[in-house]
């Protein structure tokens, strides 16, 4: 399909000018800053394209990439980064071809841009990475990690000193980025209304991460929130929700989506009527190339990998035997809101799954599921529904050819975030898959 859209691409390649931009890219800050043209420099590259550059406009967070095709012909994509938001306006006015966002789609913005076609369907709504927020504080902040309780609490202004949280003095100077970001919406979301509370007014906006990571550093006490990306040298602290331990974003982590402030990088495209090199762009974040692309701009790709989980005390017998006698794949399967229907990611991480069993020599019998679910009146119902998980995850692969040696349901074991709230209880209705 690459190869066939290469040829599409090239043909288009001597009736582009400069004048005229191939592709039209709005949105997320933290995808348009960095990883965006990163990634059209990919695929430009891969394309044969020469004299390939990234220059910043007049306008602030916005940049054209161009170069030359074979034939001498200038090329031209223009991205502007002005928060996630802002790229489904885009879609919706006629201004972009492609939506970056560090947030999933809102049901308003689906109505909006139902002319376009279905944007949540698998075809429109493209993962093209992962991202934790991170929470940060001045490097020589000796606070070791929060929960997201205590987080709320900072960020809602009712905890103003450190010394209130036994560490440190003075007041608390918060930093947070603007409405239109989709960091922000996240960190909302997962901390804020997860706890029923807002932003406090006093705390200063920023429209980059970058901007944000800068003022934290420059400031003993600070405290704000941004990309993995963006981190550069403020000190990063672990968080921990309900009853989870205190996490750090690290690459596993992220990629497994347990730490708590784990999220997912889009890109969305019109499914009815996509541009060729959107289409191309999306295609290529998603190939091992472009996935390197990803890893290497400090946010973590989906690439499959086994990993040895130390055995603990507090863990299931069975789950304790897994973690002695096998390893743990970096992937979780997810489910759409409401239903064991599996999500976007999870149907495109099937096939990255299968094909890491393969060339590894594990379809049959090696592998195992574990199914894991929030916390239900009665246990054995939550059991039940954590198997069931597993089950669904299962025909998906018996239809690519694995054979399982087990599915095991652990119900409400071992939460990645607190059953208390929504955006927790989706967070512990997860599938594992470990390997022998």
């Amino acid at each position: 399909m690459f190869r066939h859209l290469s040829l599409i691409l090239l043909c288009l390649f001597p009736l582009v000018t400069h004048a005229a931009p191939l592709l039209r890219i709005q949105g997320s800050n933290t995808i348009g800053a960095v990883l965006a043209p990163a990634l059209v420099q990919g695929l430009l590259a891969a394309q044969g394209a020469s004299d390939i550059s990234i220059v910043a406009t007049q306008i602030p967070n916005e940049i054209q990439v161009s170069a030359h095709d074979g034939n001498g012909h200038p090329v031209r994509i223009d991205i502007a980064a002005h928060g996630s938001s802002t790229g489904f306006a885009a879609l919706k006015a006629g201004q972009a071809d492609l939506a970056a966002a560090s947030r999933p789609i809102k049901a308003s913005e689906l109505v909006a841009l139902t002319p376009l076609g279905d944007l949540n369907s698998a075809t429109a709504e493209q993962i093209i990475g992962l991202d934790g927020v991170a929470v940060i504080v001045h490097p020589d902040n000796p606070l070791p990690q929060l929960s997201t309780e205590q987080l709320a609490g900072i960020f809602a202004g009712r905890i103003t000193t450190w010394d209130a949280l036994g560490l440190g003095h003075g007041p608390i100077h918060l930093n947070a980025r603007d409405d239109r970001s989709g960091t922000f919406e996240t960190f909302k979301a997962l901390v804020l209304d997860a706890n029923g509370l807002a932003l406090a007014a006093t705390a200063q906006r920023f429209e980059s991460s970058e901007q944000l990571s800068k003022a934290v550093q420059s400031d003993p006490q600070a405290i704000g929130f941004s990309s993995l990306a963006s981190v550069h040298g403020a000190k990063v602290l672990a968080i921990a929700d309900g009853a989870s331990r205190p996490m750090l974003p690290s690459p596993a982590l992220v990629a497994s989506e347990d730490y708590p402030l784990s999220r997912r990088l889009y890109f969305y495209l019109p499914p009815d009527t996509p541009s060729p090199w959107a289409r191309a762009l999306v295609e290529f974040a998603q190939s091992p190339q472009g996935q390197a692309i990803v890893t290497g701009n400090g946010f973590v790709g989906q690439q499959v990998n086994a990993l040895p989980v130390p055995p603990a005390a507090d863990m299931p017998a069975r789950y304790q035997d897994l973690a002695r006698n096998a390893q743990r794949l970096s992937v979780n399967f997810r489910f759409q809101e409401g239903n064991a229907s599996l999500d976007n990611k999870a149907l495109r991480d099937v096939q990255r799954v299968v094909e890491f069993l393969r060339q590894h020599g594990k379809l049959h019998k090696r592998a195992v599921l574990v199914g894991f679910g929030d916390a239900k009146r009665d246990p054995q119902r939550a059991d039940l529904l954590s198997r069931l998980r597993a089950m669904a995850v299962r025909r998906e692969l018996v239809k690519a050819g694995v054979e399982l040696r087990d599915i095991i349901g652990l119900g409400d074991e071992l939460p990645v975030a607190t059953n208390t709230a929504e955006e927790g209880r989706i967070r512990n209705r997860r599938v594992e898959v470990w390997v022998y």
